[in-house]
């Protein structure tokens, strides 16, 4: 670090000193210059001569007479002609004739040196180039003096502070995460009134950690308790303390909690804390490397020998596995809080918060659009609504209907439409394999109902076919998940039984992935096969350099072998359920294909239509 900054120095010494001598160096050139000129002017028209002078003496055609001592030049003004352009003669040594036939004449007669005139000019320049050296040396200095200065502040906290915690977000912006924003309002009061929790004893928590997939809320409840406190609030991203220079994460920690202690009471805010708060002792260098520093610090700030009393740090991420273990500890975070996907009440608190900014139809049913979104986080219907309401302004309508938010969903889950198919072969083969997933589907017990069948492309999907669940599911039968299998396997079955196993093509590839994914936790996660309940293989850790690169196996090669003669006799079982399916509803499968070509979009309730108009006996439910 010194060396470079020497070197840094050393450099910039060397560029002032070159710029000095080229100024140096135009002020002599300039000075070369303007005495030249002055002598070239000297030299320059010397038509009227000593005797022409005296000749115009005895004519009285001389009107006035200047004489320059110092170059020995007489400048000679006639009548009728221009003042400002004299003749000049160039005399001699001695002139007193010259003189005496002035003064005999009656001429004016003046005698002036230009000598005194062309040194205060030439001191004149002199001094203004000498003027704009010294401004040039002084911006110099002053930008190396920045530089430096920038430097000096190089360890300074980043955190962006508002006094007033004017966030312009409440609780009530809140919604969807109830059990979050309860857990929350008890710092709100730790805050406004910390006396009547200190009078039992009780200690106001130094931290809260919010933990939950991306797009839940976290950030917007931290801002929500900022605005409720009306206190001051720090905001800082964890990436921004760490640095290539070693210690300057260590010194913005300090530098922030320095400035937290002088407002408090108040809140720090460390937004995507993973960045800074990862394990130590799993990078290169062991415990010297610059990120294992900065969260050293942290640690010793938030519950170190110096206390922090009115200071409470509220941190999110959503990676709590890769976290340091002293960071979760008690009284560091005390309190970690789960900011989960929201419910089907949830959804609708979120959607009615969201709607209330939009101009929406009357007819348009929020119910409706909440049950259509299980799994959907509060940013994902924020940007629901918004491709809705760009649907509409650029549909040019006046509010938005249900046909937008349908658009929307579809191009938020699958993305952006793409050009229909013709019809051919390929739509043909598409539509059999969409309506094979639908049809096995309705008739395999546990399965959830069809919502949409379409052969309009989205993103790299030739076509689509949609099912969402009647209910919330919080946990999952293992006659649901044996039915999710044989509804996926529903698009291959078509395409074998009605095209052969020769023509099958590689649109079930994500199909079979899924499965093949799905049946491996059946059989190691979740002891639903014939090898019991076992769990044979755990979540995937985080690799970090340091620890094992390979994922061990927790079980020996005969267990591993029967893993494999399960998932294969799971997955077998569901193909040929879905294939006699299919081989029974022949016809209606021919049926619905003819009419999803024509429409391209079947939706669910005239899917189920068409299905029990055409189907005079039960529905064929196949148990797994």
């Amino acid at each position: 670090m010194y060396n470079y900054n020497h070197k840094l120095r050393k450099n910039k010494a060397i560029k002032n000193k070159k710029i000095i001598s080229l100024m140096a160096g135009s002020l002599l050139l300039l000075q070369t210059f303007f005495t030249g000129s002055s002598v070239l002017a000297q030299e320059k028209n010397e038509q009227f001569n000593f005797s022409d002078l005296l000749r115009s003496l005895e004519t009285g055609e001389v009107k006035k007479v200047s004489i320059d001592p110092s170059t020995n030049i007489a400048y000679v003004y006639l009548n009728g002609e221009n003042d400002n352009k004299p003749q000049k003669v160039k005399l001699f040594n001695q002139n007193p004739e010259l003189i005496a036939k002035i003064r005999e004449k009656g001429v004016d007669f003046v005698v002036e040196s230009s000598a005194a005139n062309t040194a205060a000019l030439l001191n004149t320049m002199q001094l203004g180039i000498l003027l704009l050296l010294i401004i040039g040396l002084f911006l110099l200095i002053k930008k190396s003096a920045s530089g430096a200065a920038g430097a000096m502040n190089f360890g300074k906290s980043r955190a962006r502070f508002q006094m007033e915690a004017a966030t312009g977000v409440e609780f009530k912006d809140v919604a969807g995460i109830e059990e979050a924003k309860e857990e929350l309002q008890e710092v709100v009061v730790f805050l406004k009134t910390p006396d009547k929790f200190t009078a039992v004893g009780a200690k106001i928590p130094r931290g809260v950690l919010l933990i939950g997939p991306p797009g839940t809320g976290k950030t917007l409840l931290a801002k929500a308790i900022a605005g409720e406190a009306q206190v001051p609030f720090f905001s800082i991203s964890g990436s921004e303390f760490v640095e290539m220079f070693v210690g300057v994460g260590a010194s913005r920690v300090r530098d922030l909690f320095k400035k937290a202690k002088e407002n408090a009471p108040c809140l720090v805010f460390i937004d995507e804390i993973d960045a800074v708060g990862r394990q130590r002792g799993t990078g290169i260098g062991g415990g010297n490397d610059e990120r294992e520093q900065t969260l050293n610090q942290l640690l010793t700030e938030m519950d170190g020998f110096e206390g922090n009393t009115g200071i409470i740090v509220i941190a999110a991420t959503n990676r709590p596995d890769v976290l340091d273990s002293a960071l979760l500890r008690p009284g560091r975070f005390d309190r970690q809080v789960m900011v989960d996907y929201p419910d089907l009440k949830g959804r609708l608190g979120i959607l009615d918060v969201h709607a209330a900014t939009k101009k929406i139809a009357p007819e348009v049913s929020l119910d409706t659009i909440a049950q259509r979104t299980p799994g959907f986080s509060g940013a994902d219907l924020a940007n629901l609504l918004n491709e809705a309401a760009i649907l509409t302004a650029r549909r040019r309508k006046e509010a938005i209907t249900m046909s937008e938010i349908d658009a929307a969903i579809d191009r938020v889950i699958a993305g952006m439409e793409g050009t229909p198919l013709v019809d051919s072969k390929c739509k043909r083969l598409i539509a059999y394999h969409e309506i094979g997933h639908a049809i096995v589907g309705t008739f395999t017990n546990g399965h959830d109902p069809v919502e949409k069948v379409t052969l309009i492309p989205r993103g790299q999907a030739r076509g689509l076919t949609w099912f969402t669940p009647d209910e919330e599911q919080g946990l999952i039968s293992k006659t649901q998940l044996f039915a999710r299998i044989t509804g996926l396997l529903g698009g291959r079955a078509a395409e074998d039984i009605i095209f052969g196993n020769d023509e099958v093509t590689t649109g079930a590839g994500n199909d079979i992935e899924r499965v093949t994914s799905l049946t491996r936790q059946i059989v190691t996660k979740f002891g639903m096969s014939e090898l019991g309940p076992l769990a044979l293989e755990g979540d995937e850790q985080p690799i970090f350099l340091g620890n094992d690169t390979v994922n061990r196996s927790e079980y020996s090669q005969e267990i591993a072998e029967k893993i494999d003669l399960q998932i294969q006799k799971i997955v077998y079982q569901c193909y040929e359920n879905a294939k006699k399916i299919i081989i029974d509803n022949r016809p209606l499968i021919d049926n619905l294909v003819d009419q999803l070509i024509e429409k391209e979009t079947i939706e669910g309730d005239v899917f189920r239509q068409i299905v029990a108009n055409y189907s005079k006996k039960q529905p064929i439910l196949v148990k797994n």
